[in-house]
Parts: structure tokens; C-alpha cells; sequence
């Protein structure tokens, strides 16, 4: 078995969770390549013990490992995206920070994690991702997201106007500080909190969700995400800012996007007994007295 492990964490607390990890590896005879800046990082604090190799890149990392291990938090894990792609390898998410709705694994269950992997006690879960094309090609090859599309203002307190078409059809005009197109897994990111259904991850749906929009009756809309939906924003200023997931580049008036499904989909590594309901539960705190 070979696993690569990826963090961004620099949390002196959170660094000590992670020499049983190191200990377990070594306890199985298991080979493991480390993020360069990762490893860099850990071993002055931790007995990393024998890596095999070192990656800084997918060219580094493609065809050599069985796992991919996102070691922080949500915002680690869909870093990884970048590195796996269309590789199929399964990420699994070891969180060490709040939330964590794709990091499953808590910082006290990672040996047992570990155990599960090894025995082959867990499921892939197969997510879904869009994919976005705009005038000039500006994101290059990373133009998808596992969890969303966000159009935003840029240095402005003015509402901008985004013109939306689903299939050749207009659905809208925007007046807004943004909006949204979110796959099933980014229904519980950005556009939860601007008010966007949650949506199970094998539903196979796009969610457009405006944000903080000036007229209080245009809702969240969801759509087959079979469907096309291309996009123009305008507004007094000629810059806006559009982010797949933490990427985020510049945009222009005359910029076209349109976002569609992704040829690929990413494989998140998670044990038998954790599942979708049970996770939005947990993290949403549903059914608990939190009053006091």
C-alpha cells in the first residue's frame, strides 16, 4: 500500500495529533510520500520516520500512490483536488479544523481510520464537479471545482448585475453582491449560508444561488446538471472576481463563462459508518438543546 500525505497546517497542537499517524505507518511497513512544504514543515516538530519520495505537483504524485491523505481541513481537502484531478486515486480527510463536511475523519479517530484503510473496511465515495470555461482560457487546466462557482464584486460597495442563461434560455438578471452555481458537495459550503438548499452528494444537480441579491423574492434555483449555464456580469466598475473553490482570478465585462459538468469525478475515501445524513446532523448540530 502506498499513501501520500498533503497539510498545510503549521498548529503546534494539531502537528502532535499526527506522530501516532507516522507511528502506525511505520508499525505496518507502509510506504508514504509527503507534500515537499509538508514535509519541511513537520519534521521539526515530528518524527516523520522513512518517507519513500517527495511531490510538489500532480506529475510527481500520478500513478505512484493508492491513497491521497488531506491532513487540516475542508480547504486542505479541495487543495487536493488539484494534485489527484482525473487520476482516480480516493482522498481521504484527516480534519484538524472546525467544521470538516469533507474531512470526516476527527483527529481522534485517525488510527482507526488507518485500520479501516487497511483492512479495506470503507467506501468510496464518487463526487461530482463543474467545470468552467471563460474567454482567454483564465484558470488554464485547473478550470473545475468540487465545490463551487462564485462571481463577486471586487473593491466596490455597488451591487453588480449578472446575467445568467441555462441552456440557451435566460433565467435571470442578478442585481447582487454575487452569486453562486454550486455542485451537491458545495450545497453545504458558501451557498448554505447564503441561504441554499442542502442537497445529497449522488443527487446530480447544480445549485444557483445569488448572494445578498436586491430583490428579496428571486430564491436559489436548482437544475439538472446536464444543463449549461453561461454567465455575464456587468456593473460601474470593470473588475469583478471570479473562484473556483480558493482560486480566484479577475474578470472583465466582456468575459463569457459557461459551466457545465466535469468530465471527471473526485473518489472521497470515508468508513462505513459515516454517511451523508449522519454528518449534516453532526456538523449542523440538528436535534441538539445548544441554548445554554
Amino acid at each position: 500500500m502506498r499513501i501520500a500525505l498533503y497539510g498545510k497546517t503549521s498548529n503546534r497542537d494539531e502537528i502532535l495529533y499526527l506522530q501516532p499517524l507516522f507511528d502506525k505507518f511505520r508499525q505496518y511497513g507502509i510506504k508514504y510520500m509527503m507534500y515537499q512544504p509538508f514535509f519541511e514543515l513537520l519534521r521539526q516538530s515530528v518524527d516523520v520516520g522513512d518517507v519513500s519520495d517527495l511531490f510538489s505537483n500532480k506529475d510527481t504524485l500520478k500513478g505512484k500512490v493508492d491513497f491521497l491523505f488531506s491532513i487540516g481541513g475542508d480547504g486542505t481537502l479541495l487543495d487536493t483536488i488539484t494534485l489527484v484531478r482525473d487520476s482516480g486515486i480516493p482522498v481521504m480527510g484527516i480534519n484538524l479544523g472546525r467544521m470538516g463536511f469533507l474531512s470526516s475523519i476527527s483527529k481522534n479517530d485517525i488510527l482507526p481510520a488507518i485500520d479501516c484503510v487497511i483492512n479495506g473496511n470503507y467506501i468510496l465515495d464518487s463526487r461530482a464537479l463543474l467545470s468552467l470555461e471563460t474567454t482567454g482560457n483564465i484558470f488554464g487546466n485547473l478550470n473545475f471545482a468540487l465545490n463551487e462557482l462564485t462571481i463577486n464584486k471586487k473593491d466596490t460597495s455597488s451591487m453588480i448585475l449578472i446575467h445568467v442563461y441555462v441552456d440557451g434560455k435566460f433565467l435571470h438578471s442578478y442585481w447582487a453582491d454575487g452569486l453562486i452555481i454550486a455542485t451537491p458537495t458545495g450545497s453545504t459550503a458558501y451557498s448554505l449560508s447564503c441561504n441554499g438548499p442542502i442537497i445529497a452528494p449522488n443527487a446530480e444537480n447544480f445549485v444557483i444561488t445569488p448572494i445578498a441579491t436586491h430583490n428579496l423574492t428571486v430564491r436559489p434555483v436548482v437544475i439538472p446538471d446536464k444543463s449549461v449555464i453561461s454567465i455575464r456580469v456587468e456593473g460601474r466598475e470593470n473588475e469583478y472576481l471570479a473562484s473556483l473553490d480558493s482560486r480566484s482570478v479577475v474578470i472583465y465585462p466582456e468575459t463569457q463563462l459557461v459551466v457545465s459538468k466535469a468530465g471527471f469525478r473526485i473518489n472521497l475515501l470515508q468508513m462505513k459508518d459515516q454517511y451523508f445524513f449522519r454528518t449534516i446532523r453532526e456538523k449542523l448540530s440538528w436535534g441538539q438543546d445548544i441554548r445554554n
